[in-house]
């Protein structure tokens, strides 16, 4: 396969998880500061771009949850946006045209179309579940009509990647506003975990087990650690192993040490430091995406977070 082809299938997924992933943790928030009186709003607005890896404003002014939801929903020229994340989705697909399907495309390029540029207070809700709808079907076409190919295991890389970096952002918003952030109970919901959590633990969701879940559950799809190894088993499609000794793949590696990191570390400990935990997961997300573009893709720039102009 083609470089400029693989590059583009892998955007393609972390651009259509990305754009999931931060309408889930924004309609948790961005609803959290709308019905707690007792949060304030601008530290949390500011951390919560933070969290996101969006530019806090340096100036003294009050960020509401106004200004957060231009930012990262709306803001086609913002690289953390939803707008941005779906429009880049659609111009990857553009670049690998002769590859992605007719449907996926029609999909990619009708989600473009139809990104509203503002949203009303009152539709924060309906927006987000449009674009959580949309990313669902984008998805639903790969998974049911591509063959298990190369082209497959990269989009499919690309989104593991992705997801194991939005679930680290959602679980480090945890506590971003300390003991009026959101319940585990929102936290499982707002990834859609939280019935799969009651078949499992057949209980009110408590921060030991509702964290053990979406950490280290092996087969819940949006836990880090399925995320993972996930992305480990592509990758050792993509590339079979030829070597006698270790690994030689550094983003199969850096991988590794971070599933080998969630496995065996007492959950206890990453509680009690979940932020640092988690941006420890995120580094390492970026790390190892950065080392699937060397290997795979080396001409061209990252677009990352602060991706191509679309």
């Amino acid at each position: 396969m083609l470089s400029r082809i693989a590059e583009s299938l892998f955007w393609i997924g972390r651009y259509i998880e990305r754009s999931d992933g931060t309408a889930r943790i924004l309609d948790v928030h961005l609803q959290l500061l709308l019905e707690d009186p007792w949060i304030e709003e601008n530290l949390a607005c500011r951390s919560l771009l933070s969290v996101m890896g969006s530019d806090v404003p340096d100036d003294n002014r009050s960020l509401t949850r106004a200004d957060v939801l231009a930012m990262l929903a709306v803001d086609r020229t913002h690289p953390a946006s939803i707008a941005y994340s779906l429009g880049a989705a659609r111009e990857n697909a553009r670049r690998a045209r002769e590859i992605v399907s007719t449907e996926l495309w029609e999909c990619l390029n009708t989600t473009r179309a139809r990104m509203p540029r503002r949203v009303a207070a009152e539709k924060t809700h309906e927006f987000f579940g449009w674009v959580r709808d949309r990313s669902a079907l984008a998805v639903g076409i790969m998974d049911s009509s591509a063959s298990r190919d190369e082209a497959w295991h990269f989009f499919t890389l690309g989104r593991s990647i992705e997801r194991a970096d939005m679930t680290a952002r959602l679980l480090a918003t945890r506590s971003l506003t300390e003991a009026s952030g959101p319940s585990w109970t929102t936290i499982l919901r707002s990834c859609g975990a939280y019935e799969a959590y009651l078949r499992t633990y057949r209980g009110v969701p408590s921060a030991r087990n509702a964290a053990e879940f979406l950490l280290l559950d092996r087969l819940f799809p949006r836990s880090i650690l399925y995320s993972v190894t996930r992305a480990e088993q592509c990758l050792r499609d993509l590339g079979p192993r030829s070597e006698r000794l270790g690994v030689s793949d550094n983003s199969q590696r850096l991988l590794g040490q971070i599933r080998s990191q969630l496995e065996y570390r007492p959950i206890t400990d990453i509680l009690n430091e979940l932020p640092r935990y988690m941006d420890g997961v995120q580094e390492a997300t970026s790390a190892a995406s950065e080392a699937v573009r060397q290997r795979y893709f080396p001409t061209n720039t990252a677009p990352s977070w602060i991706g191509e102009s679309v």
